[in-house]
């Protein structure tokens, strides 16, 4: 799955990974973003590895969101080999819950960092909307999209305390 105008490439070891993380992709496409989706392994297909993250930048991605369980290497692989910002997501795991995962991904060495999100719920989504955030700091669109995204939370928050304050004076 890619688009012509990909800006983020998101990455998982397992083709199984995608039910639990493309709300990375649906958080992008709110925003109009266009990303590029694969599956490859920073054990398996190491070498597949190296060349995405070598030639990322000049296909024109600008953030990778990488997705793992387990020993999750993939996003610190992907990190070691660009310059461009790394978000990763730890999937849960049926042996640890995702605890595997998130160890993996957040354990990172000195001087090749990577962003992490929660392990399930919101965490796809937040990867999604992280790397909209990185390109909103040069892209005055995606700002004015971001502030209007937040203005939209507050006012569902206001809505649903107002709803709230109904129903308990009701009660």
């Amino acid at each position: 799955m890619s688009s012509a105008q990909a800006r983020v490439g998101i990455l998982m070891g397992s083709d199984s990974d995608w039910p639990k993380i493309e709300a990375a992709k649906g958080a992008l496409d709110e925003f109009g973003v266009g990303c590029e989706v694969r599956v490859m392994s920073a054990h398996r297909t190491p070498a597949a590895v190296l060349d995405y993250a070598t030639t990322a930048e000049e296909r024109g991605l600008q953030v990778i969101i990488a997705a793992a369980g387990g020993a999750a290497h993939l996003a610190g692989v992907v990190a070691a080999h660009t310059t461009l910002p790394v978000i990763g997501i730890p999937v849960p795991t049926s042996n640890l819950g995702g605890l595997d995962s998130l160890l993996s991904t957040v354990q990172m060495p000195g001087d090749v960092p990577v962003a992490s999100v929660a392990v399930g719920m919101g965490g796809p989504r937040n990867a999604g909307l992280f790397a909209v955030q990185i390109m909103a700091t040069a892209d005055p669109k995606l700002k004015a999209q971001l502030a209007e995204f937040k203005q939209k939370l507050v006012e569902k928050i206001e809505a649903k305390d107002r709803a709230l304050q109904d129903k308990i004076a009701g009660s």
